[in-house]
This record gives structure tokens, C-alpha cells and sequence, in this order.
């Protein structure tokens, strides 16, 4: 009999579930699907959706429809250009976080960056900014939280200089963390070649030095986040940017800990601990995930995301979730989700 692994819950901070405006890719139940396929029992979506939710209605919105949707427990970041400040104090009581672009990415909302230091100040210190920032923006994010102690997280840190950037920060007291994402960590640059428009995502892939620098930081790296951003064939073909995550990334993680990449403790500290301290996150002791060590194959067609594809499939992984109990209910069993919409909590 194959070993059956038991793990907590898992957590994922940083998801784009599309719903409202693009259900087309995914919505809050299929997404909410794969999130339980993958071990993920709680998901924080980000907020630039067709209509960024740039405005408490919108957020409150997407919360009520989440309710009525969701197979697994949700929670929802902010967003700004930092011409909806007046709305912070409302927005933070159902948020888990506030999501700032400094770069380009899915939607366009790219902050100017002189209105940082505002947002940073603005934001309730009780609740993390997080940013996406790449290579021309890391030193302007740093520098702008001079003087305020507030926490920071940079998302889908994908290289080598950015890495330093924040272990140099951290070094000197500045309350930033970071997370990385499978793509960035099982793939490189010289994978485009093969992938095509699917290994496309922001921030891009980069070199194999950048690659085995994130493998040899990882302690300098706080959590793992999928950055599921499933676009339709046709989507990519087009030039959208972004990979589906949420059901790949477990697997992924337990091959490279049968590669001896990564321990366990590592994996579980990084997909579950970490993130529930951070963003202050419900757990439950009722709550757990059961995976089967058994080889097999990444398919596309196996996937539960409504985009149907994987820059991983034909990758042979170690192991699969095959059952998963929320708060005491089995919702997930051997590829079959049994939780009917609605039935997740809608965080914050």
C-alpha cells in the first residue's frame, strides 16, 4: 500500500480566480475546485478583475457573490491607485490585504509610484500591502517604507537581484517578507522555448542562475504562492499573461522534497504556517488534507481549473491529494469534489 501523507489545510495568498467580469477562465467554483484538488483549503483572491475593486461596494460585491459560490474559504484583497484612500477604512474590515502593481501585469493597473509612501501610511498597519515589483521598481518599494513600520510582502519573487534586494532589507529591520511561485522555481527561461505563449507570465521566467539562487535562499523566502492566473487557450495564444497553479503546486513541491530540494517541515512552514500568520488567517484542527505517494502524471485533462491546461503537464509527480475534510467534512475525495457552492466561508 502507497504511504498517505496527512498535511493541515494548505494556504494560498495570492490567487486570480477572475469572477466577476472573466468567468470564462475560471469563477469562484471552479477555482475554489482546484484550489481543493491541489490541498488548498483557503485562497486570497487578488482584486484586478475586469472591474478592478478599486471601491468598497465593488469589494462588497464580490464577497456576496463568493458566498454564494466558493467550495473552499476565501478572503479578498484591496486594491488602489491611490485615488481611493477615503475607502481604506472600510475596505480593510473585509480584506485580508491591500495589492499594489508598480509593474504592468493582467488588467493594467500599474501605481504611479510617488503615491507609495501615502498608500503605505494610509493602509491599516494591522494589514500587509502587497506588491508586485520586479527589478525596476524593488529599490522605490524599499525605500518608500523609510520611517513607517509597516509590513510588506513582494509577491512572485522571481530572481536573483530582487532576492538580494529584500534579504538586504530584512537584514536591516525593514518588516518585509516574500513569497515565490512554482513557475519561478521549476522553471526557466530556456523552458519559453518549448512552452511557447504558455510559459508567458508576469513577472517572466528568468535565467537558471536566478533559478538556483530562489533554490538555494529558500529560507530567505517566507511563503509559497501559486499566482493561479488560468486564461483560456485562445487568451494565450492572443498574449495574455499568466499559468494555472493551484492544483499543481503540492505536487510539484513534494518532487522537488523527493529530489531532496526541500524537507516537509519546509513546505508545510511555507504553505500554511507562515501564511496564516502573516495575512492573520483562520486555521482549524478539523481541517486536513490527505495525500497518497503515488506516481503520476500531470494532465491537462485531469485539471479542474475551467482553463484546462498546465505549463506542467507531462511532468511525473510523486503524489496527489486525494482526499481533503474542511472543518470536519469531507469535501474532496479521489478527484471528486463533494462540498456543494456556498457551502466555503468568506473571510475578513
Amino acid at each position: 500500500m502507497p504511504e498517505v501523507m496527512i498535511l493541515p489545510g494548505l494556504i494560498d495568498v495570492h490567487v486570480h480566480l477572475r469572477d466577476p467580469g472573466q468567468t470564462e477562465k475560471e469563477d469562484f467554483t471552479t477555482g475554489t475546485m482546484a484550489a481543493l484538488a491541489g490541498g488548498f483549503t483557503t485562497v486570497c483572491d487578488m482584486p484586478n478583475n475586469a472591474e478592478p475593486i478599486f471601491s468598497a461596494e465593488l469589494l462588497a460585491n464580490k464577497r456576496q457573490l463568493a458566498a454564494q459560490k466558493t467550495v473552499a474559504d476565501i478572503g479578498f484583497h484591496y486594491g488602489s491607485l491611490g485615488d481611493n484612500i477615503d475607502t481604506f477604512e472600510e475596505a480593510a474590515k473585509h480584506s485580508i490585504g491591500l495589492k499594489l502593481y508598480l509593474n504592468n501585469t493582467t488588467g493594467g493597473y500599474t501605481l504611479d509610484v510617488e503615491h507609495l509612501k501615502e498608500i503605505y501610511a494610509a493602509w491599516p498597519k494591522e494589514q500587509v500591502v502587497l506588491l508586485h515589483t520586479e527589478e525596476d521598481t524593488i529599490d522605490v518599494a524599499i525605500a518608500s517604507l523609510d520611517g513607517l513600520k509597516r509590513p510588506v510582502h513582494v509577491c512572485h519573487m522571481p530572481s536573483k537581484e530582487v532576492l538580494q534586494k529584500i534579504i538586504a532589507a530584512k537584514a536591516k529591520g525593514i518588516p518585509v517578507t516574500c513569497g515565490v511561485t512554482p513557475h519561478h522555481l521549476f522553471l526557466n527561461e530556456t523552458d519559453r522555448e518549448t512552452l511557447g505563449v504558455y510559459g508567458q507570465m508576469k513577472p517572466p521566467l528568468k535565467t537558471k542562475e536566478d533559478q538556483a539562487f530562489l533554490w538555494a535562499h529558500l529560507d530567505d523566502i517566507d511563503i509559497f504562492e501559486s499566482d493561479h492566473a488560468p486564461h483560456t487557450r485562445q487568451q494565450k495564444e492572443e498574449g495574455a499573461f499568466g499559468v494555472p497553479n493551484l492544483e499543481t503546486t503540492l505536487p510539484l513541491l513534494l518532487k522537488a522534497r523527493q529530489e531532496g530540494k526541500i524537507t516537509l517541515e519546509q513546505i508545510i512552514d511555507k504553505c500554511y504556517t507562515t501564511p496564516a500568520k502573516l495575512f492573520n488567517l483562520p486555521t482549524d484542527e478539523s481541517t486536513h488534507v490527505e495525500v497518497t505517494m503515488q506516481p503520476y502524471t500531470i494532465k491537462n485533462e485531469d485539471l479542474l481549473t475551467r482553463c484546462g491546461w498546465s505549463p506542467f503537464d507531462g511532468w511525473e509527480v510523486p503524489g496527489k491529494v486525494t482526499k481533503v475534510v474542511l472543518r470536519g467534512e469531507t469535501v474532496f475525495e479521489n478527484g471528486q469534489v463533494l462540498a456543494a457552492p456556498g457551502s466555503g466561508n468568506v473571510l475578513g
